[in-house]
């Protein structure tokens, strides 16, 4: 007996045992980042059923989103974290290019990436794992032109701009690229999560930036492991050479670089494709005021039952789910424990629903309700604030 039982007929979401649930938080990678669309399912159907050589997929896809988007080049990634990790090792290998086969090691190359001080958060030690190190510059209250123009020296490799725009104190990113440009230095952009708007696509690369890194696996709706590199040719060329399809013969043996661990899979390059179409061509005017009815809807409902301190926002901040542009509903409770007993309750019904907090304010996020489930949503929250 090998242990492997027929199917029993169910799905693989039954038998497996997991829960599906409803996402009132956003597009986070731990909830899946997004559903694939039926044009999505079926580019990844297309994709299952051929061989294809991955360096010319590679190559021709990236074109072919570069045509869409009117830039000179792009690169599809298992991740805008791959996207960050693979832009920076290019810029490390940029005048040096035969030291990619010793990546992370950097012993002898330009390693240090800027950073400025408000902006360092969770994601940036990307960074270091291919061998860079971060520099910050700047105080709690900011960083100034000329510190920042400082801190561009000869060890200088590049310098990264997280997209959490508006933030105070950060110097903005036009600045950011004349001064790193004119040291030399180019600018890598993660704008992991800063769709919508759709303008954002080309809004960075515009602005100057070398590199401009967006996860595919959110409000373009591809899988959740794919993200999309924009930028320079020179650049986008070399994160190429250093993905993970290179094969080199090196003085009569094969080499693979340092994005050899960030595979992407034909299924994934035809997915980001299909999406970026889909997303291109949709109507995004529909798809805000389809988040606003929903969330005015279950702040209404609540409002209407005597629940007290709600509102809709749009917040600002790195500890709100991007992007700042999709309608929240803001519930605020005495205490943080309150807020946490409301998200836990949420969370243990049938179906879960997950929500985010910030201090003592709870957040519904509409971006990823489906059909109907805004009213879900408000029975669940008028059950667990005691007005069900």
């Amino acid at each position: 007996m090998t242990g492997i039982r027929p199917s029993s007929g169910m799905g693989l979401v039954e038998e497996l045992g997991v829960r599906p649930l409803i996402n009132a938080a956003g597009t986070l990678t731990v909830l899946g980042g997004s559903v694939l669309s039926p044009e999505v399912l079926e580019a990844v159907r297309e994709a299952s059923q051929v061989y294809v050589d991955m360096t010319e997929l590679h190559a021709k896809a990236g074109r072919y989103v570069a045509s869409l988007l009117g830039v000179e080049d792009a690169y599809i990634t298992c991740g805008a974290g791959a996207g960050l990790a693979l832009a920076v090792a290019a810029c490390m290998v940029r005048d040096r290019p035969e030291a990619r086969w010793s990546l992370p090691r950097a012993m002898g190359l330009r390693s240090t990436v800027v950073v400025q001080s408000r902006q360092r958060n969770f994601y940036d030690y990307i960074i270091e794992k291919v061998g860079a190190r971060i520099r910050e510059v700047g105080v709690e209250g900011g960083t100034d032109e000329r510190e920042f123009a400082v801190a561009l020296d000869g060890s200088v490799c590049a310098t990264v701009y997280f997209a959490f725009d508006p933030m105070e104190g950060v110097l903005p990113l036009a600045r950011v690229v004349e001064i790193a440009h004119s040291r030399g230095v180019p600018v890598i952009v993660d704008a992991a999560a800063e769709l919508p708007p759709r303008s954002n696509l080309r809004y960075f690369y515009d602005a100057g930036a070398d590199a401009v890194l967006f996860s595919a696996g959110k409000d373009l709706g591809a899988p959740n492991d794919t993200g999309i590199i924009v930028g320079r040719r020179w650049i986008v060329e070399l994160c190429r050479v250093l993905g993970p399809h290179s094969y080199e013969q090196v003085e009569g043996s094969t080499r693979i670089n340092i994005g050899r661990t960030m595979k992407t899979s034909k299924e994934d390059i035809f997915a980001v494709v299909a999406a970026l179409k889909s997303y291109l061509g949709s109507s995004e005017e529909e798809r805000l005021k389809a988040w606003k009815l929903k969330a005015e809807y279950i702040a209404s409902a609540l409002r209407a039952r005597g629940v007290e301190g709600v509102e809709i926002v749009y917040p600002e901040g790195i500890r709100h789910p991007r992007p700042p542009c999709i309608p929240r509903v803001e519930i605020r409770l005495g205490t943080e424990h309150e807020a946490e007993r409301l998200l836990e309750g949420l969370r243990a019904g049938d179906p879960p629903i997950y929500a985010y907090r910030v201090e003592s304010r709870v957040y519904i996020n509409p971006q990823c309700l489906r059909g109907g489930e805004e009213r879900v949503v408000a029975e669940r929250l008028l059950r667990e604030l005691g007005k069900g």
